[in-house]
């Protein structure tokens, strides 16, 4: 199903495709079904670093929290949390065109006899299946909602009690993975998936037109004032390549307050059989070292352009740049340097395997190119059936720390859910500093209009979120209007005092001369040409 899909199930249902239409011997056909088999079989272990709790009832809420499983797409407010009242949308979601009056609990009905939409902010709980998590959760931020909990529909087989109570003959051995289907980077909100067992309970709640409030809550461990960051993935990564282009001025201007450490995720070529009982690689040049080390064809073409050998040893070269240039500082100004300009010059399948465009990267990054030659081949090499040591640790790293998604970054231990982009990381870093410990350059740029200009300068000029102004702007063109208002003002006033003394003078003007005191006869426009000083109802 496509909401179970993860990047390893694309990785290896491509190199089957080709193992069918690719010119190949049939050794190789069945070594490329081996890795697949070997990849399919592989630990997935979901790290969960959120918490799902019931506050509304009070019958419903778990001290240790509901068991759940995180979406991989999405922008979760790591350090905060989402907590608002439940509305049961009673549909899969499948349909763009959301209903926002139906559902529970059951709301007033308004003046045209409709009940009312759900009132925002809110969490919207809708049933699993029908289509991909990515489209249910894009159609529930459509309609306006602040979270997504999506409710399991299969038992797990190891619950007997939920498999029994259901009736059902099919039960899944454990809880899918809320992977993005490819499109999640449009989504801007988070969702979690609630085991059916548990989901069961808070949708007879709603339909009973109980109100139910929960809390999607992330947390990220603050141990002290130094926060440690890591991201996996491989130089073939098309997703993470914005990313490692526009970081290093964030690492940098983080400093010693953060430590970076780069992964490189390599499969395990023994475990997936590439490597024959004999030592034969079994998997052509998807392999290095007789099959022990592997990648996946990045141009899914295994006889032309980049092969997974490829991949593997500009893998190992980047482990070496870091331990020479990046590992004492945990900042590697040289190592984003190599990987910027090997992006730029080398990331194409003419110059990929090219060593001298590697060596024109070294020299851009003010790397010695001796230095880490030699660094690979201390470490094993590349060549015959001889161990590796730096991509065996890489590979227990992995394992260790249950990478399945690549790319994936980690704050603190604990993996970063939703799209990798520069902001994101940055403002999970900062959520994961000991309370008060948290550097200047979190307090400036975390909240500021422009990041990448505050990231450069070290300054926000434009506090709050989407491009607002300075404070200094700000008041200055207050003032502006204030003077421009106040002026107009007073000219309306002048002029409109101007035109009533001529309506005044005007109405004087056609009466009869009138005697004054002393028997002459003056004019009215005397009176008026004095300004109405004197007082008309004199006796």
């Amino acid at each position: 199903k496509v909401e179970q899909k993860t990047i390893k199930n694309n990785i290896t249902l491509s190199l089957y495709n080709y193992s069918v239409t690719s010119t190949m011997t049939p050794f190789r056909s069945i070594s490329l079904t081996a890795l697949l088999l070997g990849t399919a079989a592989a630990d997935s272990a979901d790290s969960v670093s959120s918490r799902l709790q019931v506050h509304v009832p009070q019958t419903l809420f778990r001290p240790e929290g509901y068991d759940h499983r995180e979406a991989l797409f999405g922008v979760p407010p790591y350090g905060g949390s989402i907590a608002q009242s439940v509305y049961y949308a009673d549909s899969d979601l499948c349909d763009p065109t959301v209903d926002t009056r139906k559902g529970y609990p059951i709301r007033a009905k308004d003046n045209n006899g409709k009940m009312e939409p759900w009132p925002t902010p809110y969490i919207l709980m809708v049933d699993r299946g029908g289509c991909s998590f990515v489209q249910k959760v894009r159609n529930a931020q459509r309609s306006g909602a602040a979270g997504v909990v999506i409710a399991d529909n299969t038992c797990l087989c190891s619950d007997k009690d939920c498999v029994s109570a259901n009736g059902q003959d099919v039960c899944q051995p454990a809880e899918p993975i809320m992977a993005d289907d490819g499109s999640g980077g449009d989504i801007s909100i988070p969702s979690f998936l609630m085991f059916k067992v548990d989901a069961d309970e808070i949708k007879a709640e709603l339909r009973a037109n109980h109100m139910v409030q929960i809390e999607m809550q992330w947390a990220l461990p603050k141990p002290d004032d130094r926060v440690e960051y890591d991201l996996w993935t491989t130089p073939s990564d098309v997703v993470s390549k914005d990313f490692q282009k526009k970081f290093k001025p964030v690492a940098q201007a983080l400093g010693d307050r953060a430590y970076f450490t780069p992964h490189m995720y390599i499969y395990d070529g023994i475990k997936s059989n590439c490597q024959g009982f004999d030592g034969e690689n079994m998997c052509f040049n998807l392999c290095t070292n007789n099959g022990r080390y592997c990648a996946t064809d990045p141009d899914n073409d295994l006889d032309h352009g980049i092969s997974g050998a490829d991949v593997v040893k500009e893998s190992l070269r980047r482990i070496c740049i870091w331990k020479h240039y990046g590992e004492q500082d945990g900042v590697g100004t040289q190592w984003w340097d190599y990987v910027q300009a090997f992006m730029e010059r080398c990331d194409n399948p003419d110059y990929f395997m090219n060593d001298d465009c590697a060596g024109d990267c070294y020299k851009h990054a003010n790397i010695n190119q001796d230095i880490i030659d030699r660094c690979m081949r201390d470490s094993g090499g590349l060549e015959k059936d001889t161990p590796n040591t730096f991509l065996d640790l890489e590979m227990q790293a992995q394992v260790s720390r249950g990478v399945v998604i690549l790319p994936t970054a980690f704050v603190n231990t604990v993996a970063l859910r939703g799209g990798l982009s520069t902001a994101t990381v940055f403002t999970a870093i900062c959520n994961g500093y000991l309370d008060g410990t948290e550097p200047k350059i979190c307090e400036e740029c975390e909240s500021c209009g422009d990041f990448d200009e505050c990231i450069a300068n070290k300054k926000c000029k434009s506090k709050g979120g989407g491009g607002g102004v300075s404070t200094h702007t700000f008041m200055s063109s207050i003032l502006f209007i204030c003077i421009a208002f106040g002026g107009a003002a007073f000219y309306h006033y002048r002029k409109t005092r101007e035109e009533m003394r001529e309506q005044v003078r005007g109405i004087l003007a056609e009466y009869m001369p009138l005697e004054g005191e002393d028997g002459a006869v003056g004019s009215p426009m005397d009176f008026a040409r004095r300004g109405g000083s004197e007082n008309l109802m004199m006796s």
